[in-house]
């Protein structure tokens, strides 16, 4: 268990139906380091049972969002008698699993982009299905800047970039600010950093709102029949949309639709 790391490293509220987990290290710039890995690996573990939950709100403390894996510690991998090669592919395996944990959730989950995202930290933004950001966040994959190609981290962007625009990104090491994320379709929606918390939570209560099994059965077809040959993708999301389809409250709704009255609750 990792309750005094979830303490010290997340906070997670829950309020009708919508969880906010807060990366909480401002001092290490929420800098994906192992323990903040594994912390975040146990939240999204128990937020993928949690049926109460229908919407998920990753923000942030501080000035940064994330700044990606902690420098300091992967430096530290250098003293292994193999120059730390075990280490480093603990540490990406490690960060690539919580990648997928957020994509596997059941739930939509609004990435809450108050300040800096780079490296593995816009790469935890741009996993998120949908990213809410302030005015004057900004977004990077900057580790060129160090020698480093930022590998695992463009498998998130160019899913949410087009492929040129990442490229370009991750070979100069420019930032991109959050208005021409906005303009590329990276962000979803804008807010200013006064109006951040408040954008991003109706954004989540609007989801909420909605036939909470439509929407988990909507994740999965959306993230199955991504990539996928037209044919391929066509048959995924008609199979999942039966299984849509078939729930009582879907047919209630068309009924209710139908009948030109509210739907009753089953």
């Amino acid at each position: 268990m990792l309750d005094n790391l979830t303490n010290s490293l997340i906070r997670r509220e829950d309020r009708d139906g919508i969880a906010t987990v807060t990366l909480a290290s401002p001092g290490t710039l929420n800098a994906l380091s192992t323990p903040m890995l594994m912390t975040l690996a146990e939240t999204f573990a128990a937020l993928a049972i949690d049926e109460s939950v229908r919407v998920v709100i990753l923000a942030a403390e501080g000035k940064a969002y994330s700044a990606g894996h902690d420098l300091k510690e992967m430096q530290a991998y250098r003293n292994a008698p193999d120059d730390g090669k075990a280490q480093f592919e603990t540490l990406f395996d490690r960060c690539a699993d919580v990648m997928q944990q957020i994509h596997a959730l059941p739930q939509p989950v609004i990435a809450q982009v108050q300040g800096v995202a780079t490296a593995a930290g816009c790469q935890l933004a741009c996993t998120c299905d949908l990213i809410v950001a302030s005015e004057t966040a900004r977004f990077g994959v900057n580790g060129i800047n160090l020698g480093l190609f930022c590998s695992t981290p463009a498998v998130a962007l160019t899913r949410r970039l087009a492929p040129g625009m990442a490229f370009e990104l991750l070979t100069t090491g420019d930032f991109l600010p959050a208005a021409r994320a906005h303009e590329l379709g990276v962000v979803n929606r804008l807010a200013p950093p006064d109006q951040l918390a408040e954008v991003t939570l109706a954004l989540a209560r609007q989801i909420a709102a909605k036939d909470p099994a439509a929407i988990r059965i909507g994740k999965r077809a959306f993230q199955a029949q991504l990539g996928q040959p037209l044919d391929r993708a066509y048959a995924v999301a008609g199979s999942l949309m039966v299984e849509n389809v078939l729930l009582p409250d879907t047919a209630e709704g068309i009924q209710a639709f139908i009948d030109r009255r509210p739907a009753k609750a089953q």
